[in-house]
């Protein structure tokens, strides 16, 4: 997987990272997103995920919902990150598209203060409009998305279907109807329904979800079309998934789980990035010649002798680590031969700077088969580009 020619290439609009948690998810974004400054494209590295660790990686304290300028020295291009804040988005979703009378209505409203705080599925509607605003505005020329860590990192491919269901649905088209039809020629059913569920629900939050429905009637549709619209963007040419894996059985099961969902939604898929891989220094010494040899020499006793001894076992650990990684990416590439793969060596510690994510980027960017440094690395990749 030549992730250099794909983040220097003008034509690459999006890139969408997504992959378990603790794999170096976020990491993998912010490297790309600098790699692709250093490279002369004016990128934006969107967060979806509420942790602090995109921030952290930039060596910046925090970030929030207004993409914020990386000072990267000597970058001919331009980077930028964010942190999707799903309430401030939905805000600004309202106040865009209603009168301020009757945005103040709608962000006044219970209901749509509980809504646009933690009702299931908002983050994902609110990933989708961002992502969607982002690449409206034209202001930057790459777009890189750190999805969240869990398979529901993918979910907000399911917003337009999920918000037409949620428009489509019994209830809503209940509520909906007074605002529609006044609540003079309200049917003799809804008002039925609606003595039931002020019983369940209680009176004054039925109130309050009716007012919060009829206030957003006009604007459901635009959630709707701009989320489908940023939905089919997604499916366009100039898009890219990059699945990340760190050599582990539920690491790359998650993987797996990522490459059939996105197959099936006819995504277009770069490859895999196994992260965090541990090649030995050599390859000259097997591991058994080397676990023999260490209990020779600590045979011979004296100082010398052990440290002689725990380094060779050292190597005998690291080369068996390298044979279990390389048999899990097999397995992988045996299940899914048409996917590429890139690997990466873990780092000695916690990314926290520019430094530490250019050593990172060069490592996803760099010749394959080697490190930053020329170490040669262990090679899972069996597949080539689909």
């Amino acid at each position: 997987m030549d992730l250099d020619a794909l983040i220097a290439d003008r034509e690459t609009r999006i890139v969408v990272c997504c992959g378990a948690g603790g794999v170096g998810k976020t990491t993998t974004s912010a490297a790309l997103a600098l790699a692709a400054a250093e490279a002369g494209r004016t990128v934006v590295v969107l967060t979806i995920d509420p942790a602090r660790r995109l921030a952290q990686s930039l060596g910046l304290v925090e970030l929030d919902n207004e993409p914020r300028r990386v000072d990267v020295p000597g970058a001919p291009g331009e980077l930028h990150a964010m942190m999707l804040d799903m309430k401030r988005t939905f805000d600004d979703v309202v106040t865009a598209h209603s009168t301020p009378e009757r945005a103040q209505q709608i962000l006044e409203n219970p209901f749509y203060q509980a809504l646009s705080s933690s009702f299931s599925g908002t983050q994902e509607y609110m990933a989708m409009e961002k992502l969607g605003q982002l690449r409206a505005s034209e202001q930057w020329d790459l777009i890189i998305v750190d999805t969240p860590p869990s398979r529901s990192a993918l979910d907000f491919l399911d917003a337009p279907n999920r918000m037409s269901r949620f428009l489509d649905g019994t209830m809503i088209r209940l509520l909906m109807a007074p605002s529609r039809t006044g609540f003079k020629f309200a049917s003799a059913g809804f008002l039925l329904f609606s003595r039931i569920v002020s019983k369940i629900l209680g009176g004054q939050l039925l109130r309050d979800i009716s007012a919060f429905v009829a206030a957003l009637d006009t604007m459901f549709g635009g959630f709707r079309e701009r989320a489908t619209a940023t939905y089919e963007l997604l499916r366009r040419p100039g898009t890219w998934f990059v699945v990340v894996a760190s050599p582990e059985p539920d690491a790359l099961r998650e993987a797996s789980y990522f490459v059939d969902r996105l197959s099936a939604e006819q995504m277009p898929l770069a490859g895999l990035v196994l992260n965090r891989t541990h090649p030995p220094a050599t390859t000259v010494l097997s591991a058994t010649r080397a676990q023999g040899a260490a209990e020779e020499v600590a045979e011979a006793g004296g100082d010398d002798a052990a440290l002689a001894a725990a380094a060779l076992q050292v190597h005998a650990d690291r080369m068996q680590q390298a044979a279990r990684e390389q048999h899990l990416a097999d397995r992988f590439t045996s299940a899914h031969p048409e996917v590429a793969m890139r690997t990466v060596p873990a780092a000695a510690g916690d990314v926290h700077d520019l430094d530490g994510l250019r050593v990172m980027a060069e490592a996803l960017t760099g010749p394959d088969g080697d490190t930053p440094t020329g170490t040669p690395r262990t090679r899972v990749l069996s597949a080539r580009r689909g």
